[in-house]
C-alpha cells in the first residue's frame, strides 16, 4: 500500500484571509490523499466530454429530400437501368446512405468509480503541491483588481477556484479573470480539476469536500 493511503491525513498549506501563510490543514487521506490508476481518471473525462457533444449532427436520407416521387422512366424498354426516384442515394442531390443523426452521446459511469476519480483528481494536486487552503475568500470590496491581487499573493497563475455560498464577494470580483475558473462546490468536476494548475478553495469549501467523498470507499 502507497504511503499517502496508509496515513490517515495529509497536509496542505493553509493561508490567512491576508493570504499570509498561517500553518497546514490536515485533510483525510481518503479524499485528499488518494492514489490509483490513470485510467480511472481518463474515463471520467471521456464521459464529461460525451455528455458535452451536441450530438445535433444530421443527414437526409432518401425519404426525407423532398421531390422524387415520380419514376424517372419507366422500368423496361429503355436501355438504362432501372430507377425508381430521383432521390436515390446514387443519384446527384440524392440522400445519404448511413449518414449521422441525432443523437445522444451521454452515458454514465457508476457513482463509486466517480467519486474516486474525483478524490484522485483532487490527491493529484494536494499531494504535487498544487491545492491552496485559504481561511476565507472575503475582499474588501468586490472589484477585479483586488481579487487579482489576493491570487498573485497566493502565487496563483492558472487556478480552479471552488467557492461555496459564503464566497459571493470572491465571486463577482474574479468572475473576470481569464488565466482563473470560479466553479461552485456543487460542480465540481474531474476534467475542471485536471485542466488547471492549480486548485484554491477555502478550508470550509474543503471540509464539504471531505465529507462529500468520504463514503467514496477505498
Amino acid at each position: 500500500m502507497d504511503e499517502a493511503q496508509q496515513a490517515s491525513s495529509v497536509k496542505v498549506p493553509l493561508f490567512s484571509a491576508s493570504r499570509e501563510r498561517a500553518g497546514d490543514l490536515e485533510l483525510s487521506a481518503a479524499v485528499f490523499g488518494r492514489t490509483g490508476h490513470a485510467s480511472l481518471l481518463h474515463e471520467a473525462v471521456r464521459m464529461q466530454l460525451a455528455k458535452r457533444r451536441s450530438g445535433t449532427a444530421s443527414t437526409k436520407t432518401r425519404g426525407l429530400i423532398a421531390g422524387g416521387g415520380k419514376k424517372p422512366w419507366r422500368q423496361k424498354g429503355t436501355g438504362r437501368a432501372r430507377a425508381g426516384s430521383t432521390r436515390s442515394p446514387l443519384w446527384r442531390h440524392g440522400g445519404t446512405i448511413f449518414g449521422p443523426q441525432p443523437r445522444d452521446y451521454s452515458y454514465k459511469m457508476p457513482k463509486k468509480a466517480w467519486r474516486q476519480a474525483l478524490s484522485l483528481a483532487i490527491s493529484d494536486r494536494a499531494l504535487n503541491g498544487k491545492m491552496v487552503v485559504v481561511e476565507s475568500l472575503d475582499l474588501a470590496e468586490a472589484k477585479t483588481k483586488q481579487a487579482k491581487a489576493a491570487l498573485d499573493a497566493l502565487g496563483l497563475k492558472h487556478a480552479l477556484i471552488v467557492f461555496g455560498d459564503e464566497d459571493g464577494n470572491f465571486f463577482r470580483a474574479a468572475r473576470n479573470l481569464a488565466a482563473h475558473k470560479l466553479l461552485p462546490l456543487v460542480g465540481l468536476n474531474v476534467y475542471d480539476v485536471l485542466n488547471y494548475d492549480e486548485l484554491l478553495m477555502t478550508a470550509k469549501t474543503a471540509r464539504a469536500i471531505e465529507a462529500r467523498l468520504g463514503g467514496g470507499g477505498q
